[in-house]
């Protein structure tokens, strides 16, 4: 499980960043890899609103943001957390939101959608100084149209408000906030980290596994939590392959190529799914170990390349029901 945590607040200790934490560090000892992001920290410019991301589906400012999008989409949980100024998010966080129009134009312009998008989640958390009825219901509109823009689901039941907390460092005088956010951390861990792991393997990473990767996640990534990699990986994904499964509607955007040597120093699957790497893939003990044996479409034309694609589709379904079988036989017995 990959949780993305964004935490907008301009003080970079202050309460917002205590209550993140202590949803953030429970998932971590769960078994999440965590990533946070200080927004105040990064340069990330506001919207220019030049239509560039509405004609071709990416913005065209060259600052961080350019590597938070492939976050965003590799994550399976997105946590926002903002301080509330003026009934709504900092202006640091706003501006990370306004860009997200990218991701929303590659959706609702393009017609394509990220393999992740299906099981996908966002959880909001917000700090207010008053008292206010309506302090959060701002705040909490922008993040259900930013998640919705991220591909993620909101599930405002997770969500953690705090109101009449100002000073810095002022929530630890209330520990039941704290156990209540690593409470909810927990429970929305236990979600995710109950999937079985399978990785999808090829030499270079660059066009089969990446497809095995997509089709899998986008079907069963609510059971499955699916990675991809390469035992010599290339430098890009091939272009050809970007363009076969967009032909589809499934957006490959911001991938790129995995060493398996560095995956496997964070996951361990059960499942290994390898093609054409059987001399340079490593043993991996307890991984149940599938051969698929498909010619490398790297170096031919499209009409090879969409029939790799095909051909992948049609093996990873197959591979679901055999793996279902599997699964309810076990349970069985």
């Amino acid at each position: 499980m990959k949780i993305l945590g964004i935490h907008g607040s301009p003080r970079l200790k202050g309460n917002t960043r205590i209550l993140l934490d202590a949803f953030l560090k429970k998932a971590y000892k769960m078994g999440a890899k965590v990533h946070k992001l200080e927004v105040a920290k990064l340069n990330v410019k506001p919207c220019v609103e030049c239509g560039s991301c509405e004609i071709k589906g990416y913005c065209a400012l060259d600052d961080d943001m350019q590597d938070i999008y492939p976050l965003i989409w590799d994550a399976d949980l997105i946590v926002l957390a903002t301080p509330i100024f003026f009934y709504g998010p900092t202006a640091q966080v706003k501006a990370l939101i306004d860009r997200s129009q990218a991701l929303w134009a590659r959706k609702y312009r393009k017609g394509l959608e990220d393999p992740g998008r299906k099981h996908r989640k966002g959880i909001f958390i917000g700090v207010g100084a008053t008292k206010g009825k309506n302090l959060f219901d701002g705040s909490k509109l922008i993040a259900k149209y930013f998640f919705d823009a991220c591909g993620a689901s909101y599930i405002d039941e997770y969500d953690i408000c705090v109101r009449k907390v100002e000073k810095p460092g002022e929530i630890h005088n209330y520990p039941e906030i704290l156990d209540n956010a690593a409470k909810k951390g927990e429970q929305i861990c236990d979600m995710y980290l109950k999937r079985k792991k399978i990785v999808f393997v090829c030499k270079e990473n660059a066009c089969r596994s990446q497809m095995a990767w997509a089709f899998f996640k986008k079907f069963y990534g609510n059971e499955f939590d699916v990675r991809s990699a390469g035992s010599n990986p290339a430098e890009e994904i091939n272009p050809n392959m970007v363009q076969a499964m967009e032909n589809i509607g499934i957006d490959m955007a911001y991938i790129k190529p995995k060493s398996l040597d560095n995956l496997l120093k964070e996951f361990t699957p059960q499942y290994l799914v390898t093609m054409d790497c059987e001399q340079e893939c490593p043993y991996i003990p307890g991984a149940k170990k599938i051969e698929w044996d498909i010619e490398d479409p790297a170096g031919k034309d499209m009409e090879f390349m969409v029939k790799t694609r095909d051909i992948i589709l049609d093996k990873v379904k197959k591979l679901y029901e055999e793996l279902k079988d599997r699964t309810n036989v076990s349970k069985n017995k």
